[in-house]
């Protein structure tokens, strides 16, 4: 919907896309942390609260789980069609988790029109993906989720019930690795409580310029002090 006084015109989106530009362009907002932080969670809070907030839909070769749905929870794609995607420069990024054969990537379809249109786009990916869409969105608005203390990333894995020790290990081993980086992103939130880091979150999207997200009672959340960003090959 046109609001009033606003004006808008066609634009040519990516490949395939006619689309219209907003006057006024959307924001790209990336979520990241480590397995076992609780991102997931906090971000289907997030988006219960801000139903502005466009969410997108990752692509994935890996087989659809009981429940999942095509187009809905991920864009499930043979290996021959996303390798496909890749060589015509579809992703904005692609990378494999955790060592397996398959492949995870964010599809530009799910984030240029939507951003031209003037829509907030959130995307929950890793950090090496991070690094990748800040090459092409530099002014992307990062916010890295961190556990209260190191034990908490065992504890909810062991939780989960379905890892096994080796995978568990790889995955601790990626944490290590995420958490190094978190000083790259804008924005840091601890998720000890997660109605207070839904708060928090909340509160950097109200101070970037979302609305009418309300912004939480609480202590402001903790930015990260500038530093060069590098690309990375996902």
């Amino acid at each position: 919907m046109r609001l009033p006084g606003r004006a808008a015109v066609p634009r040519l989106g990516p490949p395939g896309y006619n689309i219209w530009m907003a006057d006024r362009p959307g924001k790209l907002v990336v979520i990241s942390g480590p397995s076992g932080v609780g991102k997931t969670t906090l971000l289907r809070r997030i988006l219960a609260a801000c139903p502005d907030l466009v969410p997108s839909v990752s692509a994935t070769t890996r087989p659809a789980r009981a429940g999942e749905r095509d187009g809905i929870d991920y864009h499930f794609l043979s290996s021959e069609e996303f390798e496909r995607r890749r060589a015509a420069d579809e992703f904005l990024e692609t990378c494999r988790v955790y060592g397996r054969q398959h492949w995870y990537g964010t599809l530009v379809a799910e984030v240029a029109p939507r951003l031209a249109a003037g829509k907030w786009v959130v995307l929950e990916i890793d950090v090496e993906g991070t690094l990748s869409i800040l090459e092409k969105y530099p002014e992307a608005i990062t916010i890295f989720i961190e556990p209260s203390r190191p034990d908490q990333l065992l504890e909810r894995l062991r939780g989960r019930g379905t890892e096994s020790p080796e995978a568990m290990a790889r995955r601790l081993e990626v944490a290590r690795r995420e958490l190094l980086e978190a000083n790259r992103y804008r924005y840091r939130v601890v998720n000890e409580d997660v109605d207070e880091a839904v708060g928090r979150v909340r509160e950097i999207l109200a101070t970037e310029g979302f609305g009418p997200a309300s912004v939480a009672a609480g202590e402001p959340a903790t930015r990260s002090t500038p530093t060069t960003r590098r690309g990375v090959n996902a």
